[in-house]
């Protein structure tokens, strides 16, 4: 019988973390729990146990890469100016996406939210259109509140979230930061 999530315990905190370690390494695609299990010092049987499935691995390791995603958000959105608008915040994502240290967690959230647009019934349901709205909301804490909740607003929010996004799938293709910092800055400097 597996184990349920609403009773964690240190050795799947332990194994959790070893295979988010692997993961932000090698990603999710080529995920089996035989090799994964030898690499992290378990085995399958015990994966299974703690986690009940592959799948429910899978969900595991995604909820562990959003909880990096959102402390990083929060740390972000605490560190705004209310009154300096969407710019100054959007700004510092980028600074934070573009930054070499994200590039596993970035990576595996590439590869996560893709396999949510093509397997939307599997593990990664609902990963993209979650992380849409995460984002969505760290942009809205940058804008003054009288732009916030109009149509106008949540265009200028979306026409910058499309641009990081767009702008990180190109650095994490090609690796050049100037230019797609260059590319960012412009339209954000367009966009003010």
């Amino acid at each position: 019988m597996a184990r349920s999530d609403a009773t964690p315990s240190p050795r799947r905190q332990e194994l959790l973390e070893a295979a988010y370690a692997h993961a932000l390494r090698s990603g999710l695609a080529d995920l089996s729990l035989r090799p994964l299990a030898a690499e992290i010092k378990s085995s399958p049987r015990v994966l299974l146990y703690l986690f009940g499935s592959k799948d429910g691995l899978v969900r595991a390791l995604l909820a562990r890469a959003r909880a990096d995603e959102l402390a990083a958000m929060r740390r972000l959105a605490a560190a705004r100016d209310p009154a300096a608008g969407l710019g100054p915040i959007a700004r510092e994502l980028w600074r934070w996406l573009s930054e070499g240290a994200h590039r596993g967690l970035l990576t595996l959230w590439v590869e996560s939210y893709a396999r949510s647009l093509v397997e939307p019934d599997g593990p990664w349901a609902g990963f993209a259109s979650d992380t849409v709205e995460d984002w969505l909301a760290l942009l809205a804490a940058g804008q003054r509140p009288e732009v916030r909740d109009t149509e106008a607003g949540l265009a200028r929010r979306t026409l910058v979230l499309a641009t990081l996004r767009g702008a990180l799938l190109d650095l994490l293709a090609t690796g050049d930061l100037e230019r797609t910092s260059a590319a960012v800055h412009a339209l954000l400097a367009q966009a003010e």
